[in-house]
């Protein structure tokens, strides 16, 4: 009978990790991150085409990133009064044909446009999809944020991935079209599986008065200084490895999907790791691999040596923006929405926006010198990398 009412036990255990809505939203998170790393390698080709500079692409990814703050707060309105599940599922349809949109754009305003819509879109989905994590997490009574991100990355690889072998083969066009394709499989898959929540209009009320403590904000610091890593990574590893160090179109998208592909390893692994090292000394381990996997990739003598570089900085970087997330939402004395939406608003709008900035500096210098800058924001994380308690609740216990 022991034997039995232990393995019922497992069998239940097994089945609640294990659940539609769980598969619903982690393919969500896989979808999304597949568009942005669809996005990747196209951006040598898109430069090319539109004849842009980098400054004038920088811009263009400064459009990208203009429209996902606008969206954001927008779809998080919208959760208020229909929930997750209606918004996660009409900006996914709203994003499918974004690839194809950009690949058609006969001039710089249609692109302006499309990328626009495409940020905005992005931004959108990003927040619904985790709140719709967020609702999952309650039903099942279990966290399941770290893996949902590893999903994300986990897309990115796949897009950034195949992508310059598509566009090799196929041309820019047959690229869009089967990710395309690909991208619709994906969300229909989800779409009978995504979890219907309820509105909650109360929610929205509380982030209205800005929290006068500089906790959030110093954790705020330290997503962002997370963030413009990562956003260099994506928009401007392909170019930085077909223009400075001769990688071909194929080889060119996989510094990015080296970069995907260890983040969402260490992602999977992030509570394991989390809970042996503690919060703290995470943060702190990561970052120096985060600062190594950089000047690797600055001073890398040939393509190979830098996509190398941007693995150990994907190894770096994974667990590093969860970590401020999750210690945003334990800090004392503070409702866990406004110390969450604080971090998560400086952190992506250090993604979207900074790399803008990075194409006008390498329009310049180029990229390699602006690449050895990027581990002194990686300093700072590191000196303020204390924080991170709040992560394991001990916060609580100083009040």
């Amino acid at each position: 009978m022991d034997e039995m009412a232990k393995f019922e036990g497992l069998e239940a255990r097994r089945s609640a990790f294990f659940t539609k809505p769980r598969a619903a939203v982690s393919l969500m998170f896989l979808l999304n991150g597949f568009m942005v790393g669809c996005w990747a390698p196209k951006i040598p080709e898109f430069a090319e085409r539109l004849q842009l500079t980098k400054f004038e692409l920088g811009l263009m990814i400064l459009v990208f990133g203009v429209g996902s703050l606008v969206m954001m707060p927008f779809a998080g309105a919208q959760i208020a009064v229909r929930g997750s599940r209606v918004v996660v599922r009409a900006f996914a349809v709203l994003l499918l044909p974004m690839i194809l949109a950009l690949t058609l754009a006969p001039n710089v305003w249609t692109a302006a446009v499309a990328l626009f819509l495409f940020g905005g879109f992005i931004g959108a989905m990003d927040v619904a999809m985790n709140a719709n994590a967020v609702s999952v997490e309650k039903t099942m009574r279990r966290a399941i944020m770290s893996s949902c991100h590893a999903f994300w990355s986990l897309g990115g690889l796949l897009g950034s991935a195949i992508g310059g072998l598509l566009i090799s083969r196929w041309g820019v066009l047959g690229h869009a079209e089967a990710s395309t394709v690909l991208a619709v499989l994906f969300l229909i898959i989800a779409w009978p599986m995504v979890l219907g929540d309820q509105p909650h209009p109360d929610e929205a009320k509380p982030k209205a008065r800005l929290p006068m403590i500089p906790l959030p904000w110093l954790l705020g610091i330290v997503a962002l200084f997370c963030m413009v890593p990562e956003g260099a990574v994506l928009d401007w590893s392909a170019l930085y490895l077909g223009q400075e160090k001769g990688a071909s179109v194929a080889l060119s998208g996989f510094g990015f999907a080296a970069f995907s592909a260890t983040m969402a390893t260490m992602r999977f692994a992030g509570d394991f790791v989390r809970d042996w090292l503690g919060a703290v000394r995470t943060l702190r381990v990561c970052t120096v691999f985060a600062i190594v996997g950089m000047m690797m990739a600055a001073l890398a003598p040939n393509a190979e040596i830098a996509i190398l570089g941007f693995a150990l900085c994907g190894i770096g970087i994974s667990n590093m923006v969860p970590i401020a997330f999750s210690a945003a939402g334990n800090i004392p004395g503070l409702q866990p929405g406004i110390g969450i939406s604080v971090v998560t608003t400086l952190g992506y709008s250090g993604m979207l926006v900074a790399p803008s900035a990075i194409g006008f500096a390498a329009e310049h210098v180029g990229f390699s010198p602006v690449l050895m800058a990027l581990p002194a924001l990686l300093l700072v994380v590191l000196a303020l990398s204390s924080l991170a308690r709040y992560a394991d609740g001990i916060g609580e216990s100083e009040h």
